[in-house]
């Protein structure tokens, strides 16, 4: 980095706080302000009394809220699987916790029932999506279409008589290019005996999904269980902050206030993902401006930033 560039984020950070480049992390007690010097890492978890960070956007499964939408739609997924219902369908906008949901569901698969094969990046064309599925399935598979066919076939009988179930989970499924790929994922189902699918295709991805799966009512008729994921309400949201602080290691003290927390549901509408956004920088906010609390004036100034940046 230039002198520029360093000369910049200095200036940035004389805006937020006092800036010092010879102290770190001291308390300033005339504006109530945090220094610390350019290059040093500021984490505020040890000052709201936390072990680690509460709102990461990633998936991990400790920080899953098991609120009744999630249940319920996690349960439809595994009775799907288990009642070899052919085909399911997960639906929810974006940010209300389909990935997490889905690295969930595939944790309370048992790796020597299930063989499972994870579609993450389906926008490929109709003959590259079946060799990913053999790829994903761990086969080997040359030649034609046909004899790529007859490779998954012997597959899924293989798997069957070594009483394992087969199941291709494709993740944003909404990014699928073409149709064709969902008539081929129609022409898998069919892979089937007199009594039951020889694979579950579970399918998850944003609302238009839903759409583009019932403009093809052969495809359609096979989806046996659908869900839809929707955002918070205010009293989930409240749960849900609560429960990720206390994953955290927080205790029980209340670190938004009952103003903050609605506002944090006003502007993210529930959806997780936003909250999780704005709660980390309420956060951080409250811990360089030394408040006992995080309170509305915190969430308020978090929400008009990051609209200007959006």
């Amino acid at each position: 980095m230039g002198f520029q560039g360093i000369h910049a984020i200095e200036k940035y950070l004389n805006r937020i706080e006092s800036f010092d480049k010879s102290k770190c992390c001291k308390h300033n007690a005339k504006n109530s302000t945090v220094r610390f010097t350019l290059g040093k890492t500021v984490h505020y978890e040890a000052y709201w009394g936390l072990k680690v960070a509460p709102f990461e956007n990633v998936p991990d499964s400790k920080f899953y809220f098991p609120s009744q939408k999630h249940e319920e739609g996690l349960h439809r997924l595994l009775y799907g699987v288990e009642a070899r219902k052919g085909a399911v369908l997960l639906t929810g906008e974006v940010g209300c916790g389909k990935t997490t949901l889905s690295r969930l569901f595939v944790q309370h698969l048992s790796q020597d029932r299930y063989d499972i094969a994870l579609i993450a990046n389906p926008s490929v064309d109709a003959q590259e999506f079946l060799g990913e599925v053999l790829y994903q399935l761990g086969v080997t598979a040359t030649g034609s279409k046909l004899d790529r066919l007859h490779k998954l076939n012997e597959h899924l009988l293989d798997n069957l008589r070594r009483k394992k179930e087969t199941i291709v989970l494709i993740d944003e499924a909404q990014t699928v290019k073409d149709d064709v790929v969902f008539e081929e994922l129609r022409l898998l189902l069919n892979f089937q005996l007199n009594d039951q699918f020889l694979l579950t295709l579970i399918l998850l991805g944003q609302p238009e999904l839903n759409a583009r799966i019932n403009a093809i009512e052969p495809f359609a008729q096979r989806v046996a269980i659908r869900f839809h994921l929707t955002a918070f309400d205010l009293q989930e949201t409240i749960r849900y902050i609560e429960f990720r602080l206390k994953v955290a290691g927080g205790d029980q003290r209340p670190i938004f206030s009952s103003e903050a927390i609605e506002a944090l549901f006003q502007s993210s509408k529930g959806v997780p993902r936003v909250i999780n956004t704005l709660a980390d920088l309420s956060l951080l906010s409250g811990f360089l401006e030394k408040k006992a609390q995080v309170d509305a004036a915190v969430v308020t100034r978090i929400i008009a930033d990051h609209t200007l940046g959006g």
